[in-house]
């Protein structure tokens, strides 16, 4: 098993660990679509055939067969040529077909951290979806909470209606703050199967296949602690390095195949008896073993070879660079963004604290006759606003975490 295959699945428990708290089922998911993932599939597949072509060119050059008659007999001393057979092997310079197999293989091990990387953004992209799909559930829960809500106030406005401390624009006001949360509720139903079509399709299951997801998903106490040199062995990057490497195996064979091909063969050519003559070696067939060179004398092709793939190598490691600095930037903007969500979910909190307060105050103040429904309205908005922002606070930190996961885990 490759070192970096037992990172890949050393990163996976972790983050297993990480989530099962969270919810059950996220581990569940992300081990099927590991398995059944098409575009993980894909890679495999296409890992597996790079590793086959070992096997393709670890062989030599066709042997080559020949065969000829003699249509005007040519006579020797001792009798006519009648017909010709020939066999022939070119042999590449030593050591050319061992300089194939290493390109092949580094060839191969640039192909395998495709398939992790292709892996790595597979559970970051279940894990996001995954907490998506809880915020979309968690605010419609909100909101059907509020509408409940809304009706018990309607009924008490309604109340107040018949002994004239309310009026009947008060009632409509309710009305229609019930009607905007029905269309919110609507209007998340409809993107939660949007997103659980996606979800399913990631794990290569039908869009409407159920998901079960926790009720509630807490913060956790601080964002994550990172370290940045960690980035530095990141697949992505990992990658170029062996790409640059197969380069190199690239040039290697380059050269190999720079040198002259050998060839070894051997000549037969049937002659017939002379009836005419009687010595030994009348008929005498004609055995004739040959060596050849192929020498490369007037090809350019392998020094401009040799150019490219010094061009290539510096290409390559421009695109090390700049990749690493992407990488960096989204790291750190990530860590940012999550101790952004950590101060808005504490900030949420200690308002929708305070708004359920002065809920609690307004509506002691119904006993005295002196409820206003406008600032009712108004705090139950705020309370709503507050609600939604800590399950958008919640989303975005776990959605954050999974990245930073996928950086440097």
């Amino acid at each position: 098993m490759k070192i970096g295959m037992i990172k890949w699945i050393l990163f996976s428990l972790c983050l297993i660990l990480t989530i099962k708290i969270q919810g059950q089922e996220l581990h569940v998911f992300i081990k099927e679509a590991l398995e059944n993932n098409l575009k993980v599939k894909q890679f495999e597949k296409q890992y597996e055939r790079i590793v086959e072509r070992k096997e393709e060119v670890n062989t030599l050059p066709n042997t080559e067969i020949g065969a000829g008659v003699f249509v005007s007999t040519p006579e020797t001393r001792t009798g006519a040529q009648l017909f010709k057979l020939s066999v022939k092997q070119m042999l590449p310079w030593f050591g050319t077909i061992t300089a194939r197999e290493n390109y092949i293989e580094s060839l191969s091990d640039t192909n395998y951290q495709e398939v992790v990387v292709i892996k790595r953004k597979l559970v970051n992209s279940v894990t996001k979806l995954y907490y998506k799909l809880y915020g979309n559930e968690a605010k419609q829960r909100v909101l059907e909470e509020n509408k409940k809500l809304l009706k018990t106030y309607e009924q008490l406005a309604l109340n107040s209606l018949e002994v004239d401390k309310a009026s009947a624009v008060d009632v409509l006001k309710l009305q229609i703050h019930q009607n905007e949360i029905v269309q919110q509720i609507e209007i998340l139903q409809e993107e939660f199967k949007g997103q659980r079509a996606t979800f399913n399709k990631m794990l290569n299951k039908s869009t409407d296949t159920p998901i079960v997801l926790p009720e509630i998903i807490q913060l956790l106490d601080e964002a994550e602690s990172v370290n940045i040199e960690n980035l530095k062995i990141h697949p992505e990057l990992v990658k170029y390095d062996k790409l640059y490497e197969s380069v190199v195996q690239s040039e290697l064979l380059n050269q190999k195949e720079e040198k002259p091909s050998i060839g070894f063969g051997i000549d037969y050519i049937n002659v017939e008896e002379r009836p005419d003559l009687s010595f030994d070696d009348n008929g005498k067939d004609i055995i004739m073993p040959m060596v050849s060179l192929s020498i490369p004398l007037f090809n350019k092709k392998n020094k401009s070879v040799s150019k490219q793939n010094k061009l290539k190598q510096e290409e390559i490691s421009f695109q090390k660079q700049e990749r690493y600095n992407v990488l960096e930037a989204s790291l750190k903007k990530a860590v940012a963004k999550q101790k952004a969500a950590v101060i808005s979910y504490r900030t949420n909190t200690r308002n929708l604290d305070q708004a359920k307060n002065a809920e609690q105050i307004l509506l002691k103040s119904y006993e005295t006759g002196t409820i206003d429904f406008n600032d009712i309205l108004d705090i139950q908005e705020l309370q709503l606003k507050f609600q939604m922002n800590k399950i958008t606070s919640v989303v975005d930190y776990y959605e954050e975490r999974s990245l930073i996961n996928y950086l440097i885990k």
